[in-house]
């Protein structure tokens, strides 16, 4: 689909006064629901409410749970997407956007008549900031097809700054105190709905997995340590997303001060004031600035990490992994390769001389003792301490206290220059939509793009991703790491050196924020001094777009 072809499939689903096919039809708690059914026989539901809409006094509050409601309604089309500016590679951008954007989408195969299918849910990335379920790639047509016993869902939330701001130094912010995480008090009302819910289309609501990428990935590594999403899932599966993803206090308080720059608000009632066209265009003044979920000691514990380490997540089934190259995404971000290589060392000497000194020398000789340009060993270590490193303290820690975990390692390229195994690249084979190529290049092998679908589906039914005749072990003391290539093989020890180095600086949160980033570094004052100056610009504006551009 083309930007034109997204924006133009939006509708509004209406009220049903008169009859309809009840073979189409969901009988829920807020309403009964009207899907259709696709060209390949799946019946699909689109655009179903789960809470009351966030608008009016509800702004900037926990959501609430769609009251019953005796109603018919269509279940035609997409929710709205969250409030966001339009940016290329989040196609969902492209779709109308609005504060009323709490919906879910449902995909089930017909063919299937078990009354108790396993249910999927999935929570689309976007660094908390961009994304929503108009993105084409993550159609679930295809693997209800190829896997009829799962039902699929994909979930809206709130984004950028209507889900995840920070209003307690603001006049009258007190009264909003979830106001930091909401799009993860909204992800928590989605999969209470699907509780309540999931059996009219067939779910079983015991067999319940959660799974995301980057942002996703990020929120369903959060949600076993929540309390208040206790017992809603059995199983998790984080692609790309980790704890790490994650700000404190402190970092939230510069969007708020932005926001607040911007739109001249000097208290909560001028915010509330505010149109939601206003706020649009706020949005487009800020939006490059985001906020990702506050390590606030409440919903999220001040250091997630102890948490995974502690236990709390082994009654779960885990799986977990990342991309080979996941920085390399970056470099379409950004628009060529020169940008991206200038940008990325400003970004990168901004975090090392957040170390202790000792820290920095281990650093700086990792970067010394890689066999690539130093601008890819950055790309190495952002990769390894935003992404692998993290995902590997989550599930040593779940192992440790007796919990089933599975590894894997994605190295099945773009074909986009520069790019290699880059962040998002896979997400198209596990939703088995080969032909959407803005990550990939090229359409994507059908056979790894079946075997991946398989081993998803299975770790969703049984907890064990093993498929296709592919033993798939579990990540014990060996490390074990399933290499999904163009073939798929396991492996131990991957990267061990990289591991041991890196792993201590876990503790340092480094998360690819750059609100307070500081061009007054060695590499710009380098630049300036060849007489490179209007290099420089490049290099800011990389650094910054690189990392708000962004941990989809």
């Amino acid at each position: 689909m083309t930007n034109q072809e997204i924006h133009d499939s939006f509708g509004v689903n209406k009220m049903i006064a008169g009859d309809y096919d009840p073979e189409l039809a969901a009988v829920c708690s807020n309403g009964t629901f009207v899907g259709r059914k696709n060209e390949k026989g799946i019946l699909v539901f689109k655009g179903v409410p789960y809470a009351k809409p966030p608008v009016g006094a509800l702004r900037w509050k926990k959501p609430r749970l769609a009251g019953h409601d005796p109603g018919v309604y269509e279940a035609y089309y997409n929710g709205k997407t969250p409030i966001q500016t339009e940016w290329e590679s989040e196609r969902a951008s492209y779709y109308p956007q609005g504060e009323d954007c709490l919906y879910l989408n449902v995909w089930l195969n017909p063919e299937c008549a078990d009354p108790y299918k396993t249910v999927m849910v999935f929570f689309h990335g976007g660094s908390y900031g961009w994304g929503g379920t108009a993105d084409p790639i993550y159609d679930g047509a295809n693997f209800v097809k190829e896997n009829p016993d799962i039902i699929m869902v994909t979930v809206g939330y709130r984004t950028g700054i209507m889900g995840f701001i920070d209003f307690s130094e603001v006049p009258g912010g007190k009264d909003y105190p979830d106001a930091p995480n909401l799009g993860l008090w909204d992800m928590i009302a989605a999969l209470r709905w699907v509780r309540k819910n999931i059996t009219a289309f067939g779910g079983d609501p015991e067999a319940v997995t959660i799974f995301g990428e980057s942002a996703g990935g990020g929120a369903v590594s959060l949600l076993p340590i929540t309390p208040a999403a206790k017992g809603l899932f059995r199983r998790i599966i984080a692609q790309s997303g980790s704890v790490a993803l994650t700000f404190s206090k402190k970092e939230c308080q510069g969007f708020t001060k932005r926001l607040l720059d911007v739109s001249g608000a000097k208290s909560m009632d001028d915010l509330m004031a505010f149109s939601e066209e206003e706020l649009k265009q706020y949005n487009q003044s800020i939006n490059q600035y985001n906020n990702f979920p506050q390590r606030d000691g409440v919903l999220i514990p001040e250091n997630p990490y102890e948490a995974w380490l502690a236990g709390q997540t082994a009654n779960l089934d885990v799986m977990m992994g990342s991309n080979a190259n996941e920085s390399n995404y970056w470099v379409g971000e950004l628009g060529g390769i020169v940008p991206y290589r200038l940008g990325i060392p400003v970004m990168f000497e901004n975090d090392v001389r957040k170390m202790r000194l000792m820290d920095q020398m281990t650093v700086k000789q990792f970067i010394r003792d890689g066999k690539k340009h130093p601008v890819w060993m950055m790309s190495e270590f952002y990769g390894e301490i935003m992404f692998r490193l993290p995902m590997l303290r989550q599930a040593e820690g779940h192992v440790h206290h007796g919990g089933r975990a599975y590894v894997y390692y994605w190295t099945v390229p773009s074909t986009l220059p520069y790019r290699g195994a880059c962040h998002a690249v896979e997400l198209v084979y596990v939703f088995g939509n080969p032909k959407e190529t803005i990550y990939t290049g090229e359409e994507a092998d059908p056979g790894i793009v079946k075997r991946t679908m398989h081993m998803w589906a299975n770790f969703a039914r049984t907890g064990d991703p093993s498929a296709d005749g592919i033993e798939w072990r579990e990540y014990k003391k060996h490390r074990s790491m399933m290499v999904l290539g163009e073939k798929a093989e396991m492996k131990e020890h991957i990267k061990p050196g990289q591991r041991q180095k890196l792993m201590p600086l876990l503790r340092y949160h480094l998360n690819g924020s750059y609100m307070d980033m500081d061009l007054n570094v060695p590499y710009v004052k380098t630049l300036a001094a060849a007489g490179i100056a209007s290099l420089v610009g490049f290099a800011a504006a990389g650094a910054g777009i690189i990392w708000a551009f962004k941990h989809r």
